[in-house]
């Protein structure tokens, strides 16, 4: 009988020192995934410089996103699950201050140099300075939606889910409604672009609606920002 136990605790014993060690590699693996889905891109003839991402302070990248090459956050950011922002091939991208980029969101640009030479026409300037993709500070990407450079997007701007911003200026305070399109065309600041339009002719562009007191969505975006600025926060302190 003392011999059976002596196997028992033997076995028992066996089974944790398993345990733990498989709980450590897990531990071990998750530490080294937060890390690497932040990473560098590749030299190539359409990008003659490694760049590494720059993640300002208070920003959350989830571990199930993906962040390459030349991208700046510059702060309070919140990247979710399954985004991916890509400075690989259009650079650079540039994200503002407590701007949210939700879950499956997709940040790209055209090539912005060939052969050691910049593509303009692939680029937008804001102050001074060339882009593939400049996003303001406050700026909402919402789920499913893609940003594609050239392209630049104002501050304060809510892009609803599944929209898709291509070769277009994007003013300030404008609202991209869901599934809407704008496509080679400057948006004036203070518009909405209604759910599920086509917008490809400047035209359409300044006949769009202005923003008011009646619009349904005037204030949606304050809302989203300041909830993605906590999630941020507290994912943080995890």
């Amino acid at each position: 009988m003392k011999q059976r136990k002596k196997h028992i605790v033997l076995a028992m014993s066996i089974v944790t020192t398993m345990t733990l060690t498989a709980c450590g590699t897990q531990s071990t693996s998750q530490n080294n995934l937060q890390h690497s889905n932040i990473t560098p891109n590749v030299k190539t003839t359409f990008v003659s410089t490694v760049s590494t991402p720059r993640v300002g302070s208070g920003t959350f990248v989830h571990p199930q996103s993906s962040v390459i090459g030349n991208v700046e956050f510059k702060g309070k950011n919140f990247v979710a699950p399954f985004a991916s922002i890509r400075g690989d091939e259009g650079q650079p991208i540039h994200i503002g201050s407590e701007t949210n980029i939700q879950d499956g969101v997709v940040i790209h640009g055209l090539e912005t140099e060939t052969e050691g030479k910049h593509i303009t026409k692939n680029q937008v300037t804001v102050q001074g300075k060339a882009y593939s993709v400049y996003i303001g500070d406050r700026v909402s990407v919402a789920h499913q939606a893609q940003i594609h450079g050239p392209a630049s997007i104002g501050n304060d701007v809510f892009v609803g889910m599944q929209a898709f911003v291509f070769k277009a200026t994007i003013g300030n305070g404008v609202v991209i409604e869901p599934t809407a399109k704008v496509i080679g065309v400057t948006i004036p600041e203070g518009r909405y672009v209604p759910a599920g339009t086509v917008i490809t002719r400047q035209q359409d562009g300044d006949n769009l609606p202005v923003i008011d007191k009646d619009y349904a969505f005037a204030h949606l975006n304050h809302e989203v920002v300041k909830v993605n600025k906590e999630l941020a926060e507290s994912n943080l302190k995890k």
